[in-house]
């Protein structure tokens, strides 16, 4: 099966969009076990979702079914009518368009504080509407795992669902409003500003928080499975909140050891024993939660095919490098123009190895990860530029024998 992602829209609203990325639909099959990648010519090929194995759902997974009795009562949630919504967007207008993909487009909108009907723009309350592609066989049981899942768990760090829309064919969505739109386009937009350094501790430790709270929080596991930066959305103070659960699924429970589920995600997140096995814990957000710190500490994609041959796959190229200080800092955003902690870096380093080591045994846990990045938000021994080129211009030169360079727009 070949599954569609999110295409970013270029919108504006306080300079960032709000785009949920990479929910699934399916398309034609491939052939069973083999995920199909249509990268773009000349361009790195947008996260694809992996192919499923085989076509079975377990029967605990929430996403099954399509009634809406098997939604789950959730006193908070609004119920909206379609016309509350189409007169929220101002029928669903171009203008109000956050973003679209496969599920299907997700439009600004404009709600009553605490009721459902719809009020004039920039008053009451701003949300994002996602409303349900139709035509698309995978949508109706994604939606139903966000409605299930957000409609039972609140935290902070993870995004809050206002409401949904279950009337004749239509399935909308309505969330709260993410002023400063995804860490996806911020770490990776050209015209984005560059996160300080401090700012990407501050979500990372959020992030993990909303991991942590998924994995031990709840009253079972829930395993997130699709860990990425697109899904890590921004609210004014970059706070982080996760977003996106329809390929969230219930975590093992009693002497279960592992999930096993149709094999789902985004290459270069995915944990390889997920993809080889199809056996799901926690261990494999873990995994994912590794790769988005490496992103926020070197501005590269997990997967970036017009990089030199060796350094397409983020985790393979920089892995070698983090038990390292003295070559640490060639892995370096240079975007950050030298102005990060030099401790944090390091911590945040050990951090990112041990999540991604290839044996998920070895994997910190979330509540770990938490207690390791806490100390790092208060570093306050972020170097000027001028002082760490003064330190780094040597070590360049001694180490450039060991390959590339991290270079600005490289």
């Amino acid at each position: 099966m070949r599954f569609l992602s999110w295409e970013s829209w270029n919108c504006e609203f306080m300079g960032n969009c709000w785009i949920t990325a990479n929910s699934s639909d399916l398309a034609d099959d491939p052939k069973p076990g083999q995920p199909n990648l249509s990268p773009r010519p000349g361009k790195s090929p947008p996260p694809q979702h992996i192919a499923p194995s085989d076509g079975n759902t377990p029967v605990s997974d929430p996403s099954v079914g399509k009634s809406t009795e098997e939604v789950k009562q959730a006193a908070y949630l609004r119920v909206f009518t379609y016309n509350d919504l189409k007169q929220a967007t101002r029928n669903f207008r171009p203008d109000s368009l956050l973003g679209e993909g496969g599920f299907g487009s997700v439009f600004k909108g404009w709600i009553e504080e605490n009721g459902t009907a719809a009020v004039k723009p920039g008053t009451g309350l701003v949300v994002a509407v996602k409303q349900l592609n139709i035509e698309g066989s995978q949508g109706h049981r994604e939606w139903l795992a966000e409605v299930n899942f957000l409609g039972q768990l609140y935290h902070p760090n993870l995004v809050k669902l206002v409401g949904y829309c279950s009337e004749s064919s239509q399935r909308l969505l309505v969330y709260e409003f993410m002023a400063r739109g995804s860490l996806e386009n911020h770490l990776f937009r050209r015209a984005a500003s560059p996160l300080p350094w401090l700012v990407r501790m501050k979500i990372a430790l959020g992030a993990a928080k909303g991991l942590a709270f998924l994995h031990g929080g709840a009253s079972r596991p829930v395993i997130y499975r699709d860990f990425k930066t697109s899904n890590i959305l921004l609210d004014h103070e970059f706070t982080a909140k996760l977003s996106d659960f329809g390929l969230a699924k219930d975590g093992p429970v009693g002497d279960n050891t592992h999930v096993s589920t149709r094999i789902m995600g985004t290459y270069g997140y995915a944990a390889p024993e997920y993809v080889l096995t199809g056996h799901l814990t926690t261990k494999n957000d873990v995994y994912g939660f590794g790769v988005v710190l490496l992103e926020m500490l070197t501005g590269r994609r997990s997967m970036d095919n017009t990089r030199p041959h060796g350094e397409h796959n983020l985790v393979e190229w920089a892995r070698p490098y983090l038990s390292e200080r003295r070559r640490l800092f060639r892995l370096v955003d240079p975007r950050l123009e030298g102005q990060y902690s030099n401790k944090g870096l390091q911590k945040a380093a050990l951090i990112a190895y041990q999540c991604t080591s290839r044996d998920p045994k070895s994997r910190l846990q979330m509540h770990e990860v938490v207690t390791a990045l806490e100390p790092l938000v208060e570093m306050k021994d972020v170097a000027r530029p001028q002082q760490r080129s003064q330190v780094a211009g040597g070590s360049a030169n001694r180490s450039n024998r060991h390959g590339s360079v991290n270079r600005p727009g490289s």
